[in-house]
């Protein structure tokens, strides 16, 4: 069972100031709380003290939800309990399946209520559109989960399209209520900015200025990076490092190559995505730790994986990690297509044996949070006296197609069990324990880059 945030309390719900002010009203807030706890009225109240992070979130699903009434949290960019509750609430109200997550369908709802709403608020100057914040009881954001552990300065970037009206910003703080200390509550406080690129562009030195000095600085960018995208150059430049999660590029294998020139360039990155493939890495290498089993290793020459159709990010991920242990240097990549979106790899070990890999993105009724999740993987040999054969699959999928692909050899046969929770916001505040650069991730995704480079190859 998934751990339950803190309960929350809000010290200030999200209010609309000028750019200018942001620093002033959360001065403000902290000044009252400091020292309110003397007479047992309320608990004294700390701000954030460890580290900054910056959420550019180019969905508005949220926003939308808050204008229309549905969500009552901070403007963070970071989906929780509280937005899933506002999104089953939504879709409950409009007649639309209720999942609780935020799909093509529901964000066009929500424009079209919003549309409604400002068309009548014009007409009547008694009507309003702006929100009714209060603490939302049905559950404490992600967020919050993140300040109970590190209390954060959290400033989330929302681009939104029109003409360019300059930047508008809030400011809100929320506390969870520790059960180890209830007379000092420790604060996550957060800082909304809102506007078109350029001016998100213009405001970017105003985001450099209110940054926690001397403490770590991260970015998570909820899109495929940019490395030409002045923004992005910008946030990037003054953070400690940029966080993705690869499997919302639209584009794997570009995405992977702007990735990778990231990465070349000396920006540390983190990508959440990796964070998933850490039970099939580790059943994989465990499958060879058997002294009799090591040298079989060597015999290994087709490799299949199958993932759920939609975003191959985690095979690639993956097969870039296998090739990088085993010294495979990939030659070709063919993109075949198909029912199952099939994707042939082949590569030349030390030794000059021709390895072949094959992708195949399978069809499901029904996606999980993550796209593109690995299903099944099989390491075959062509050598019939070769003692190398493994299967893993996970638990929502068979193992019937790997199984009779396996040939005459006897094939070790092992069940993956995935992540507790693979949803992004979660690994997140795992990633936020570590700073350090993951060796082991940059050398997998510069072979990952090379595959994903002769595929461009092969297309001219």
């Amino acid at each position: 069972m998934a751990k339950q945030s803190s309960p929350v309390v809000s010290l200030q719900a999200p209010k609309d100031v000028s750019l200018s002010e942001i620093d002033g009203e959360l001065g403000k807030i902290w000044q009252s709380y400091s020292a309110t706890g003397d007479d047992g009225s309320f608990p004294v109240a700390t701000r954030a003290a460890t580290f900054s992070l910056i959420v550019y979130e180019p969905e508005e699903t949220q926003h939308l939800l808050a204008d229309l009434g549905f969500y009552t949290g901070p403007i963070d960019g970071i989906t929780g309990p509280r937005m899933e509750a506002a999104l089953r609430t939504a879709q409950e109200t409009y007649g639309l399946p209720i999942t609780g997550k935020a799909t093509s369908e529901i964000l066009q709802k929500l424009q079209e209520e919003l549309t409604k709403k400002r068309t009548v608020a014009a007409s009547d100057e008694s009507s309003s559109v702006s929100p009714s914040y209060a603490r939302d009881a049905r559950g404490a954001g992600v967020a919050d989960a993140i300040a109970s552990q590190n209390p954060c300065r959290i400033i989330a970037l929302f681009p939104v399209s029109g003409e360019d009206e300059g930047v508008t910003a809030q400011v809100s703080a929320y506390c969870p209520v520790q059960k180890q200390s209830r007379s000092t509550l420790i604060c996550c406080e957060y800082i909304t900015l809102r506007g078109t690129e350029t001016a998100l562009d213009r405001a970017s030195s105003l985001v450099s200025s209110l940054l926690i000095g001397d403490l770590p600085k991260f970015l998570w960018w909820k899109a495929t990076p940019e490395p030409n995208q002045a923004l992005f150059r910008q946030l990037a430049g003054f953070s400690t490092c940029v966080i993705v999660d690869s499997s919302t590029f639209l584009e794997a294998e570009t995405g992977l190559l702007k990735v990778q020139s990231l990465l070349e360039q000396g920006t540390h990155v983190a990508d959440l995505n990796w964070r998933r493939l850490a039970p099939w890495q580790e059943l994989t290498a465990e499958a060879f730790d058997p002294p009799e089993r090591r040298a079989a290793l060597t015999e290994v020459d087709r490799v299949t994986i199958d993932y759920e159709q939609g975003n191959p990010t985690q095979a690639l991920m993956f097969l870039g990690w296998l090739a990088s242990r085993l010294q495979w240097h990939p030659v070709s990549y063919e993109y075949e297509g198909g029912d199952y979106d099939l994707r042939r790899v082949r590569f030349v070990a030390a030794d000059q044996r021709p390895i072949e890999a094959e992708l195949a993105g399978m069809p499901t009724a029904d996606y999980g949070d993550v796209g593109g999740d690995l299903m099944a993987l099989r390491l075959t040999s062509t050598n019939p006296n070769a003692d190398c054969c493994t299967v893993l699959c996970s638990e929502t999928s068979g193992c019937m197609r790997m199984e009779s692909g396996g040939g005459a050899q006897s094939c070790r046969i092992q069940q993956v069990s995935s992540l507790l929770d693979q949803k992004a916001e979660n690994l997140l505040s795992q990633q936020l324990q570590s700073w350090g650069r993951d060796a082991l991730y940059e050398e997998s995704l510069a072979v990952s880059a090379q595959i994903a480079k002769l595929r461009d190859h092969s297309a001219e």
